[in-house]
């Protein structure tokens, strides 16, 4: 299961030692409630090498403002704390694996 990361919290889970893949959604998004059970699943494949989170939209303005988020889903992948790369939209799983591994 993902992470839930929250405007109280993300500052500690970017300043990890570990890649981190944040999913920004919300419960009224369609795109974003296809492409939540993916990140689940990749929450469970990358356990305990990358942290996988998700980011309610609706409920976190802090973290969506810092980002420019303006279309969910948006999928954000940082290392060493800095954003490298980003999806926006749905997409198949195999499109995240392949921007994970990259991370590693």
């Amino acid at each position: 299961m993902a992470l839930i990361v929250t405007d109280e919290n993300y500052s500690d889970v970017l300043n990890g030692d570990k890649p981190v893949v944040l999913d920004f959604w919300a419960e009224w998004c369609g795109p974003c409630r296809m492409v939540g059970p993916v990140i689940d699943e990749l929450a469970t494949d990358y356990e305990g090498s990358v942290v996988i989170g998700k980011v309610d939209v609706d409920e976190n303005s802090d973290i969506v403002a810092k980002y420019g988020i303006r279309n969910i889903p948006t999928i954000l992948f940082f290392k060493g704390g800095m954003l490298v790369d980003k999806q926006v939209g749905a997409a198949a799983k195999s499109v995240f694996v392949e921007k994970i591994d990259n991370l590693l």
